[in-house]
């Protein structure tokens, strides 16, 4: 017969042991499948997420054959602030695990010069997709990056997203991220759960304002008039920042619908051409978009509109609109950006790490 201490002994080992098993299993269970990364970076604030899979569904046409699978996810956020400006700061959410381990930059003070990337439409084609993120990696070196939206094929399909994460992995580690909703992400929750993201926000760095817009007005409301009525708050905010925002070195704009197209197969967006003669009004040094999954660049009374596409099936651009092209060409690509005061120099390099174009612009 067991003494009430050895009784004692043998419950406490099993507590441990049954307590080490539970959390073996949670772990298994609760697994990292997305980030972590870094949004919401200003110059003493930044947020860091990562995405969790936390069960997973099955569905079929009958009891045995649920061939259709799809994981519950759930985003963990961190958020700081009081941070020093234009400093590199690395963080840590797995206990010393590499897979958990990252950095980024904040903005700085003054005006500095910097360096960041412009690419999107990452949707499908996910071997092309891995390419640009080996290229952009070799060939840049960004504080941040701007991504034009569609990043997945449907942002509402959560299968998607752990794809989407695993290949931009080493990507999102090193950068500040911001990215804005394409037509793809189907106005989703799930999109901006994941990045701690709005419709539409403006941000610093550097002395240059960025202005990061939604264009898929489409998905905004079930009906036209919330639709039209979304624009219309999104587009008083946009003139209202670009009043405010004169005494920046530069100004860009950012959306993933395009208000210029070299494309005979579709035409741009009405309300995006309607936005051009705002942002000549205001002197917009460039705008970026995504959508057209190509290459093309326009000058046009005095503003660079510059579309890029670094994924998704590539389109035609058979059409240049005459007198304001300046390069359009047939090929995956993405835009390196290096800022100094009020100039900037832009390089757009494709999939091959090939420069396509070169040019510089300057705050007007």
């Amino acid at each position: 017969m067991l003494s009430s201490k050895s009784t004692r002994n043998t419950i406490t080992a099993i507590l441990v042991a049954l307590c080490c098993a539970t959390a073996a299993l949670a772990q298994d269970k609760d697994k990292i499948v997305g980030g972590p990364y870094a949004v919401n970076v200003t110059r003493t604030s930044a947020t860091i997420a990562w995405i969790v899979q936390t069960a997973q569904a099955s569905l079929g046409l009958a009891p045995d054959k649920l061939d259709k699978t799809a994981p519950a996810l759930r985003t963990e956020k961190v958020s700081y602030t009081g941070l020093e400006p234009g400093k590199t700061f690395y963080y840590d959410v797995l206990d010393g695990r590499p897979e958990g381990k990252g950095s980024f930059r904040t903005a700085p003070n003054g005006d500095p010069p910097f360096e960041f990337v412009v690419y999107g439409d990452t949707r499908t084609r996910h071997n092309v997709h891995r390419k640009i993120i080996v290229t952009m990696l070799a060939h840049s070196s960004p504080e941040f990056a701007l991504q034009t939206g569609d990043l997945v094929e449907n942002g509402m399909d959560s299968a998607q997203w752990p794809v989407y994460f695993d290949i931009e992995r080493e990507w999102l580690r090193k950068i500040s991220f911001f990215p804005l909703v394409g037509n793809h992400e189907r106005n989703d929750h799930m999109f901006f759960d994941f990045f701690d993201a709005k419709p539409y926000y403006a941000f610093d760095w550097g002395g240059s304002h960025f202005m990061v817009i939604d264009s898929d007005i489409a998905t905004a409301s079930k009906i036209s008039a919330g639709s039209a009525a979304f624009w219309a708050e999104e587009t008083h905010w946009l003139e209202e920042e670009l009043k405010n925002s004169q005494n920046a070195n530069m100004r860009f704009v950012v959306a993933h619908h395009v208000p210029i197209s070299a494309m005979s197969t579709r035409a741009p967006e009405a309300h995006m051409v309607a936005l051009m003669p705002m942002l000549e009004k205001y002197k917009v040094t460039a705008g970026f978009f995504g959508h057209d999954h190509n290459y093309q660049h326009y000058l046009k009374n005095g503003v660079h509109y510059v579309i890029c596409g670094s994924g998704a099936p590539l389109y035609n651009v058979d059409r240049p609109p005459a007198g304001i092209t300046q390069k359009v060409a047939m090929i995956e690509n993405f835009l390196v950006v290096k800022a100094s005061g009020k100039t900037a120099h832009l390089d757009a390099i494709d999939i091959n790490g090939a420069v396509i174009e070169s040019f510089d612009m300057a705050g007007q």
